[in-house]
């Protein structure tokens, strides 16, 4: 028996193998722009694990500027209006 067939039955249903963890690591190469755009197709996985991590925190900064930006925005026009109802329910996403 491989030492990965014996890894997955001890560790239950709860376990990765190695195999899905190379299919996730391919595929969050093809989602993030900064390893996606690189032209060597050797980028090592926790190259693109920290890339990952920094491209979810630079989205959550402009998720939180636009956030802002859209309630200042709010606060400077009349609240019965048609723009202010667009601006509450993409705050509310």
């Amino acid at each position: 028996m491989s030492s990965r067939r014996s890894r997955q039955q001890s560790g239950g249903s709860t376990r990765i193998s190695d195999d899905q963890i190379i299919d996730l690591v391919c595929k969050l190469r093809q989602l993030v722009p900064e390893i996606r755009n690189r032209r060597s197709d050797k980028v090592p996985a926790s190259k693109v694990l920290q890339e990952t991590c920094n491209y979810i925190r630079n989205l959550q900064r402009e998720v939180d500027d636009l956030s802002l930006r859209l309630s200042q925005l709010l606060a400077t026009i009349d609240s019965d209006s048609a723009e202010a109802s667009i601006i509450r329910s993409l705050l509310n996403q």
